[in-house]
C-alpha cells in the first residue's frame, strides 16, 4: 500500500496527534508543550515554515504555548542516537521525527526509556516492513505518522522516464550512500529497470 501525503496533511496529522495525546507533567505545570524535532538532514534541506504553520492551525504557537527543540544530524546519521537522547532528556512531550533513520532512532530512544513520549513521523519507506508499527491503519504503541513508500513507485518512475526519453537514453539515479536505506533503494531501482527492459 502506498500512502502519499503532503506537508499540510502531515502537519494536520501532527497537530491532531499532539492534541490527542496527554501532555507530560512538564506541560501540565508550565502550560507550555515541548516538542522535540529530529531530522537526519540539515535546516537548509527542510522548510519548517509549513511545519510551524500546521502547528499554529492546531493551536500551538511557538513561544506562547509550545517550544520546539530542533536537532539536526546534517547528514551524519551516526549522530542521530545522541541527538534523540538529548531530546528525551529534555522531557519533551512529543517527538517529531523526519526520515526513516531518524524514525528508527526516535522509536528506540523512546520505547526503551520513556514509552509515554508519542512519536509522530514522516518517512519515505514502509513503516510496517521496517518494524516500526504494527499496521498502517493501527500503528500501535507510541508511534504514528505518514509515509510515501517510495520503493514501490520505482517501476512507474522508470516507465515515465522511458516515455519521455529516447529508448537508448541512459537513466541515472542519485542515492546518498551514507543513508542506511541506500542499498534497498539501489535494489528496487535495479529490479525496476530489469522489469521494463
Amino acid at each position: 500500500m502506498t500512502v502519499t501525503i503532503g506537508r499540510r496533511e502531515l502537519l494536520a496529522a501532527f497537530g491532531g496527534a499532539a492534541a490527542a495525546w496527554p501532555l507530560s507533567a512538564h506541560a501540565q505545570r508550565s502550560g507550555v508543550s515541548r516538542i522535540g524535532f529530529l531530522n537526519a538532514a540539515s535546516p537548509a534541506q527542510f522548510v519548517d515554515a509549513a511545519f510551524r504553520e500546521g502547528l499554529r492551525e492546531a493551536g500551538f504557537i511557538e513561544g506562547q504555548n509550545v517550544t520546539i527543540e530542533y536537532r539536526w544530524a546534517k547528514g551524519a546519521y551516526e549522530r542521530l542516537p545522541a541527538l534523540a537522547a538529548e531530546l528525551v532528556e529534555l522531557r519533551i512531550d512529543l517527538l517529531a521525527a523526519f526520515g526513516t533513520s531518524a524514525v528508527h532512532v526516535a522509536k528506540s530512544a523512546t520505547v526503551t526509556s520513556t514509552p509515554t513520549i508519542p512519536v509522530v513521523f514522516s518517512m519515505g519507506s514502509d513503516p510496517v516492513a521496517e518494524g516500526l508499527v504494527e499496521s498502517l491503519s493501527r500503528p500501535g504503541g507510541n508511534m504514528t505518522g505518514t509515509t510515501s513508500v517510495g520503493g514501490s513507485l520505482a517501476p512507474k518512475r522508470l516507465e515515465l522516464m522511458r516515455e519521455l526519453l529516447r529508448d537508448d537514453a541512459p537513466i541515472g539515479i542519485l542515492i546518498n550512500p551514507a543513508n542506511p536505506l541506500s542499498e534497498a533503494e539501489c535494489q528496487d531501482a535495479e529490479a525496476a529497470s530489469r522489469s521494463i527492459g
